[in-house]
């Protein structure tokens, strides 16, 4: 019987009841891992205070493809999100995916640009190192054509005499 109420037993004798708690709780399983820090509740009869981390709302940001967001252990409120940065979701655009396929909605439309090839360049050698790169307004050099160093031969008395121009 509960604390602060009467029975009479069946000698007719009136009783106080000295119960505190109204429910049995000898069946319950949580632990102060699984009750709110600051919060309290019986469990077997015994009170447990709450260990659990108040996380409210819980945010976080993905930057690669491969990146995972872990939760905190702990309470949330429901209000957090989760998403994908700001500056990776402005590189999905359509032009930035190939037509044809679709990211996370974003349906693509690059069909590839064309590019613009020298044919053939030519380069005059010379008694230093260089660097042979396209002209301007072409993206690669298909071939590179390195003129024959200018040379004569002359027949002397004692062999021959070689110029080079």
């Amino acid at each position: 019987m509960l604390d602060g109420f009467y029975f009479y037993g069946r000698d007719g004798v009136k009783t106080e009841g000295t119960c505190t708690y109204n429910a049995d709780t000898s069946d319950a399983t949580a632990t102060a891992s699984e009750i709110l820090s600051g919060s309290s509740a019986y469990v077997n009869g015994n009170k447990i205070n709450g260990s659990m981390v108040n996380n409210g709302a819980v945010t976080g940001t993905i930057t690669t493809k491969a990146q995972q967001y872990t939760i905190p252990v702990g309470y949330h409120d429901g209000s957090g999100k989760v998403s994908i940065s700001s500056t990776e979701q402005a590189k999905i655009i359509a032009s930035n995916i190939k037509s044809g396929v679709t990211i996370l909605g974003v349906v693509g439309d690059y069909s590839g640009e064309a590019v613009a090839v020298e044919a053939n360049k030519n380069a005059t050698p010379a008694t230093t190192s260089q660097v042979i790169t396209p002209s301007t307004g072409y993206d690669y050099l298909a071939q590179v054509t390195v003129q024959a160093i200018p040379y004569t031969e002359t027949p002397n008395t004692y062999g021959t005499t070689v110029t080079i121009a």
